[in-house]
Formats: C-alpha cells, structure tokens, sequence
C-alpha cells in the first residue's frame, strides 16, 4: 500500500467548498450553452428592422408611343393618347374612352403598346376590354407574350386566372408555351400540365421550346423520372429532336432526384444519336456526379469535356469546387478559383461561395472570412447568399458577436434579409439545442410577414430535432403537408435526422421505404443518417447490411458514407468495420477527417493496439491536419490504459502550456491511470493540480479516486471521498458503492461492509432501497459463496 495516512488524502489539497460548474464528461457531448449566451434580441433586432427592398419605379409620366405603320392615323392617336396618361388613373381615361376604344382593334393597340414598351399599359388595356367582353385570343395572345419577355411570370398566372379562353377559342403555341413556362416559374406544375394536356387537345403542336419547358416542369416537380422518358419519345415520334437545352434539362431533373445511372445512360444515349455535347450539358452532368459525391467520375467528366474540345467555362469550375467541397478536398475547391485566373475566367459570388463553404465544412472559419474579405476586395460584390453562409458559419462556433456585425454590414451594403437568413437563425438555434429560441424566431418570421416556404419547414423539422423535440418536428411536418407542400428528399432527410439521435431505426427504415415509394431515390445523407440510426439504436444487423450495398456496389460509397461507416462502426465498437471502412476511404483517394482519424485513434487505443493508434496519431500530422483535444485526450487514455501514466501526464502537462487547453476528461484520464497503476499519490497530486488550475471536478473525477483508494484497502480515505460527493450533491453512482462494496469482500471485510451500507443509506438522499437489497446481497453472496 503506497500511503497510510489518515483524511483523504495525505497531503491532502482543498477541495471546493461548494457545488461548482462541472465540465463535460465527454469531449463530444460539451454542455449545453446557457442562452444568455446567443444575443437572440439583438439578432432579431438586426433582422426586422433591415432595410426593405428598394421598390422597383414606375413610369408615372412615360415616353409617349412612337408612331407605328400598322396603325391607322386615329389609331395612332388612341394609342399616344393611352400610353401619355398615367397608370393610376388610367382606368377611368379609357371609359372616358370606351366607344372609341371598342371601335378599335384591340390586338393592335396592345401590340403597340408592348412594341413601345409599355406593357403595364397594355396589361391595364386588355383588362379593361375584357371586363367589356372585348377580349379574344389574339389579345391574350399578345399581352401573354410581352408578359413573358419582361419577366413577369406572376403577371401571367394572375392572367390566366382572372380570363380564361373564350370558348372555341385557342392560343397560338408561342403563348402556350409563354404561359407554361410562367406557371414553371411560379411553381405551379400541376396547372402546367393541365394547359399542355389541354394545348395537345385543341391540336397545337407543340415545339421544341414547348417541349423543352414541360420537361423543366417534370423536372422541378420532381420524382417524374417515367414521364421525362415518355415525352422524350413523344418529341422524337414527332419529329422534334432534342437540343442542347433539352439535354441539360433533363440531366438537371436526374440530378434533383438523385438518378445518377439514369443521367450517364441518357448522356451515353444522345452521344450514341449523333449529339455532341454542348458545356452546358456536361456542367449538368458534372453537378449530377458532385451532388452524388462522386468526384472521381466528375474528373472523368471534366477529362472528357476538354478532350473532345469543348472549353470550361466559370460554371464548369463552379461545379467542380463544389464537387471537391463536398468530397472534404477544400485545398483543391480553393485551387479551382486560381485555375479560373489563369484562364481568363472570372470567379463570380458563386465561386466564392461554394469555395467559402468547403472552408466551412471542415471548420476552417479563418480562412473561410479571409476568403471573403479577398472576394469583397477584389470588386465581386457578395450576394444574400454569402452572408447567409457566414452567418451560419459564425453561428456554429458560437461567434454572436461576428454575427451582428455581420448582419450590420448586410444592411450597411443594402442586402436585405431573406427567408435563408431566417431558417439559418433557426437552424443556428437548433444547432445548440435551444428550442424556445427556435419557437421565438418562428414567431419573429410570422410577423414580419415572411411566408413559411417547404425550405423553412425542413429547417423547422431538423431544428427541432437537434433540440430532441420529436413531438415539435414531426409537427412541423404535419403543418408542412396541411398548408398543400409535398415532402422532398430532403423532408424526408430532416425527419431522419430526429431519429437518428433517438436511434429509432425502426421508423428510420419505413421512412426510407416512404422515399422510395414516392418516386425518390435515398442519397448519401440518406444513407449516412440511416447508419447513424443503426448506430444510435445498436443494431449491427442493419450496419451490416448497408455495408453489404455499400461494398457490394449497390451504393455509391462517396465520402460522407464511409465518413459516417467509420463512425458507425466505432460507435458500436466493431473494430473490423471500422477497419474496413478507414481503408475504402484511403483506397478511394478520399482524405480522412480529423473525426476520422480520431474514430480510428481511439479505437486502436481501446483494443489495446497502440502501435496503430500511434500511426494514425503521425497520419494526422502528416495531412497537414491540427490535433484536437479529442485527438490528445485519446492518446492520453492509450498510455493510461497500457500502463504508462507518466507518459500521459507529459502530454496534460504539453496541453497546459498550449492553444487546446485540457479539459475535465484530460484530467480524469490521467488520474484513472495512476489510480489503476496504484499510485495513489501521482493521482492525488494530478487531483490538486486539476484544482489549482481552476478545473472543477466531476462525478467521475471522485468515483475515480474513490476506486483507488478502494483497490489500495483505503477505505476511510474512499469513504470521506463519498462523503464529501454527497454533501456537495455530486450524487455517487450506484457503481461507486459497488466498487467500495467489492473492495470490502475482497478483503474479507464483510461487517465493514455493512456498516458502509447502512451510513451511505442514511446520508445519501439519493440511495434507495433497491440498491441498498442489491449491495446486501452482493456482499452476502461474496461472504457465503452464493
């Protein structure tokens, strides 16, 4: 027995007099912040009271309309007299008008109008004639056209709604075709279709350009793979090939739906009809390949491309960063924006994004703002977009005060505020598990009248989520499908996402039966949170059988899968899995993580493999990536468990004097390893520094010392330890007792024993009698060999 004195110790430090703030038991669960924490009113502040959208101006008093040949000298007249009036009292002119007017050929007084480029005009004009039922097809015809030049989508639909045909009546196809792809744009797929089936009727034939937008509008209806196919055999029955257009639409179709293979056979196909790719097509393809995370055959694209003397072009570039971000290749998502210089090539706002973004998914925030300041320096002005990227960035290493200035200068610039930077509040209060926070912004959105999109509600599911309100998320989507949105993939993903943390893998599964019966297919966050569900919920079978798809060529085995395979495995203590999965990733030209690594660190150091645990440590460095604290304390507790404590305490010590300072689990491993080396003194002496430094000690801190003192027959010095546990309400584990309890045995203490229990169960509010009959008979069977 190395020390005998009497107390809790001989030199024994002073403890805490009271209870003090605890640090985390685990370097991956830190404790939840206290919401003083997030400045929420001021964030709120910042985001009501942004400037509003500079209104577009109108031409109250505009150039009257040059004269047109078409028209006849009084017509000509009509036409000035219109156009010189202005709009808000236009109305009453043209009853002042009205014989006149309806004297007048209305179709051509409108195409005059819309030739000058008074559009408004015209719109007021056939809206007035239709009230006097004065309106034919060709009026319509006209108005839908210059609609649809001008970019006023909205405009149309309302049209439409407000005059239909009249009977026996049709459009010609360009208005179709006008009119659909208002419709598209205005999200409005099923009434779209209901016009083309309605064109196709009346005997229209469609063209090219028709056909072209009813594929945009399968496409971003989604999950419309079969009718894709049907009218592209349709176009080709009616003699009507695909172009360049077509073929990028329907690439982007497969890209939004997740179908991969159907997208490379459609490709091959065109090439096999005779079509050469144009570089809007193979940027389509490319973003198939990089949603997909599947860089390897965006490079075999890219090769292909170049080869076949097509020249890349800034949105090539674009995909191609965006590829390599989401494969972790942050360093060559950055090359891309150089390759674009040495081209000739601009990057745009896009760029900078997308390259700010790889910066951020890897938690390189510095360099991410360092990338932005050069953006703004360099005259390319950021878009809603990047400040919405920064601010969730700033929001996840919890740096508020960066995130009002962010938002300050948002407003300084003019950039207005849109539902992105609401849902990435929400999801910035999600992320740190504040749920009345989440609720608080929602009700912030609802007043300032910013309408709740399916984008917000899959922020709101996921936001609940992370704060572990299933109840809240799941009614998120209820309300999501009652207010007419239909679930998307990444719908379906969110509510993954809420019960991957609950581990509930038996509804994770039905989900991913639901996404397939919807038309979807699961893509690799799919996948990854599926795994996470297995993992959560300790189901290897279903670990298991992923794999099988995943090794088996089933799925795509992209870098987030055999991320989260890793972490799966690890999670579940599967040592061949992990394996496995950490050699695919390598074998695949993958770049591991510094999660990876760690995955990898602290399982070889857990079975004991400390020659691989000290490769991967050099491998971490030898990537150019920084260990973290996890990083040490796992080597740490390598050392602790193979008998060389000093040796951790050489690397608390380095912890102390260095940016990643120790936390209470560095502490507690160093002293678990002395403790478990009986050397009571080194662990008291590493309990009196971690003291000293002003780290509070933890549950497990005491239980630790209570079991070395307990293994070392010190048991008034484990028994004041308890004691002091219980009078500061650190509330001993049921395994504490159980550790002094054995001790007792084993040393033939039995009466000992039973006096421990019966002062415990009497000073300890907490000890209940099930434990108390649970510790007795231990000590019963232990003294009479039951």
């Amino acid at each position: 027995m190395e020390a005998t004195g009497r107390g809790l110790f001989p030199n024994k430090p002073t403890l805490p007099a009271g209870p003090r703030k605890r640090g985390p038991l685990l370097p991956t669960a830190p404790p939840p912040p206290s919401p003083s924490s997030l400045p929420l009113d001021s964030l709120l502040l910042h985001l009501t009271a942004a400037p509003a959208p500079a209104p577009v101006p109108r031409r109250s008093h505009p150039t009257p309309t040059p004269t047109q040949s078409f028209l006849s000298p009084a017509a000509q007249a009509l036409v000035l007299a219109v156009s010189s009036h202005p709009l808000p009292t236009l109305p009453s002119f043209l009853a002042s008008r009205r014989d006149e007017l309806l004297r007048s050929d209305i179709p051509s007084l409108l195409k005059a109008l819309e030739l000058s480029g008074h559009w408004e005009w015209a719109l007021a004009l056939l809206r007035w004639a239709g009230a006097e039922g004065a309106v034919d097809a060709a009026a319509l015809e006209m108005v839908f056209r210059a609609l649809g030049r001008e970019g006023q989508h909205d405009a149309v639909c309302d049209l439409l709604d407000e005059m239909p045909l009249p009977p026996g009546s049709r459009l010609d196809v360009r208005a179709y075709t006008t009119v659909l792809h208002a419709l598209s744009r205005a999200g409005r797929y099923e009434r779209a279709l209901e016009l083309f089936a309605e064109l196709r009727r009346q005997g229209v034939a469609p063209t090219l350009v028709t056909y072209n937008v009813v594929l945009d509008v399968y496409g971003r209806m989604g999950r419309s793979w079969p009718r894709i196919v049907a009218l592209l055999e349709e176009m080709r029955a009616a003699g009507v090939e695909p172009d360049d257009f077509t073929a990028s639409t329907v690439i982007a179709a497969c890209c939004r739906d997740g179908l991969v293979d159907e997208a490379v056979a459609f490709f091959e196909d065109l090439k096999a009809r005779g079509h050469t790719p144009c570089v809007v097509t193979y940027n389509a393809l490319l973003q198939v390949f990089g949603k997909a995370g599947n860089y390897t055959e965006a490079l075999r694209v890219l090769k292909e491309m170049e080869e076949s003397g097509c020249q890349p072009d800034a949105v090539t570039y674009n995909e191609l960063a965006g590829t390599y971000a989401r494969a972790g290749f942050y360093e060559e998502a950055a090359k891309c924006l150089d390759t674009m210089t040495g081209k000739g090539l601009l990057p745009n706002t896009f760029t900078y994004n997308t390259v700010m973004a790889a910066y951020g998914n890897v938690g390189k925030v510095e360099e991410a703002l360092a990338l932005f300041r050069r953006m703004k320096k360099s005259g390319c002005v950021p878009n809603v977009n990047t400040y919405n990227f920064i601010l969730g960035m700033l929001g996840k290493k919890s740096r508020f005060d960066e995130m009002l200035e962010m938002l300050a200068e948002m407003s300084r610039s003019g950039c207005t505020p849109n539902r992105v930077t609401w849902n990435t509040m929400l999801a910035v209060c999600g992320k740190r598990g504040m749920e009345d926070y989440v609720t608080r912004v929602l009700k912030g959105m609802k007043s300032c009248g910013v309408e709740l999109c399916r984008d917000t509600y899959n922020t709101l599911i996921a936001a609940y989520g992370r704060c572990g309100s299933r109840t809240n998320a799941f009614k998120m989507y209820n309300e999501m499908t009652s207010a007419g949105f239909a679930p998307c993939l990444t719908t379906y993903n969110a509510l993954l996402n809420v019960l991957s943390r609950q581990g509930d893998w038996s509804t994770a599964q039905s989900i991913i039966s639901k996404i397939r019966t919807k038309g979807f297919k699961p893509n690799e966050q799919s996948y990854s949170l599926l795994l996470q569900c297995y993992a959560k919920g300790g189901n290897i079978a279903g670990i298991d059988a992923i794999e099988k798809e995943i090794y088996g060529g089933a799925v795509f085995p992209s870098w987030v899968i055999l991320r989260t395979l890793v972490i799966a495995n690890f999670k579940c203590r599967r040592l061949e899995g992990i394996e496995k999965a950490f050699e695919e990733i390598k074998a695949r030209g993958y770049k591991p993580d510094l999660v990876i690594f760690n995955s990898m660190l602290s399982m070889y150091a857990k079975n004991g493999l400390y020659s691989k645990a000290t490769e991967i440590f050099d491998s971490i460095r030898q990537s150019g990536l920084t260990p973290d604290l996890i990083t040490y304390n796992s080597l740490m507790d390598m050392y602790a468990k193979c008998s060389e404590s000093w040796e951790a305490e050489k690397i608390l010590n380095q912890l102390k004097s260095s940016e990643v300072k120790p936390d209470v689990v560095s502490y507690n491993t160093v002293i678990n390893g002395f403790c478990k080396q009986g050397l009571i003194r080194e662990a008291q002496r590493i309990l009196s520094e971690m003291i000293a430094d002003g780290m509070a000690p933890c549950v497990v801190t005491y239980h630790t010392m209570v079991g070395g003192y307990a293994s070392l027959d010190m048991f008034s010095e484990a028994r004041e330890v308890i004691s002091y546990m219980i009078q500061h309400n650190l509330k001993p584990m049921e395994l504490t007792y159980r550790r002094v309890v054995d001790s007792y045995c084993k040393a033939k203490r039995f009466e000992e024993a039973r006096d421990f229990l019966s002062v415990v169960s009497v000073t300890d509010p907490n000890f209940d009698k099930k434990l108390l009959r649970t510790l007795a008979d231990r000590i019963e069977d232990a003294q009479f060999g039951r």
